[in-house]
């Protein structure tokens, strides 16, 4: 991979704070850093996408309707957003868009014309990562209190906030300095954060 061609955000505890199966636009609050972290990658040429489960349709909690107006608020606060990916479907639905199925991620780079092996995907649970692996993606854990440890063990790349996730990006990527800093013979199941050391 020579260079990042797109960065795929989880929406809800990634860019926004998670308001549980959220219908209502005022309630949409970006966290820390989020702004300035996406404007740094569109000054760079990055692209950027948004690519969120939302069960709560499936289970009839939200409409569609719901839905578009939430993520049109997040566009307007953080946007413009070059894609957005939605799954509407419970986990027993068996569709392959739900994360951690790779199917809005596939999506999304095919809509932006970009190779899945040039994508980042940033989240906050393991599904986010797990998609982005299964797609051919890059992905990194930026762990919430909802972000289960396991989960935090398992991630290749963990950020503590979404801006030095970023930065790794723009930086690195992180996976390229990972991959140089890991001595001869060391296996690939441990974690490692997005300087490259060890976690």
């Amino acid at each position: 991979m020579s260079r990042v061609g797109a960065v795929l955000f989880d929406r809800d505890g990634t860019l926004v704070h998670d308001v549980p199966y959220n219908a209502d636009p005022d309630l949409v609050r970006p966290v820390e850093g989020a702004r300035e972290a996406l404007g740094a990658l569109r000054a760079r040429g990055v692209r950027t996408g948004v690519v969120t489960n939302q069960s709560g349709v499936a289970r009839g909690l939200l409409t569609v309707a719901d839905v578009r107006r939430v993520n049109q608020r997040v566009d307007a606060l953080l946007g413009p957003f070059d894609v957005w990916a939605v799954c509407p479907h419970g986990p027993g639905d068996g569709c392959p868009c739900r994360k951690p199925r790779p199917g809005m991620i596939l999506w999304a780079a095919g809509r932006l014309r970009t190779d899945p092996a040039d994508c980042v995907v940033i989240g906050d649970i393991g599904a986010d990562v797990e998609a982005a692996r299964r797609a051919g993606a890059h992905g990194i854990l930026v762990p919430t209190p909802r972000t289960r440890s396991e989960e935090t063990a398992a991630a290749a790349h963990v950020a503590p906030d979404l801006a030095t996730a970023v930065r790794a990006v723009l930086e690195g990527p992180p996976w390229r300095r990972t991959a140089a800093a890991r001595p001869p013979g060391a296996g690939d199941g441990e974690a490692a954060d997005v300087t490259g050391r060890r976690a």
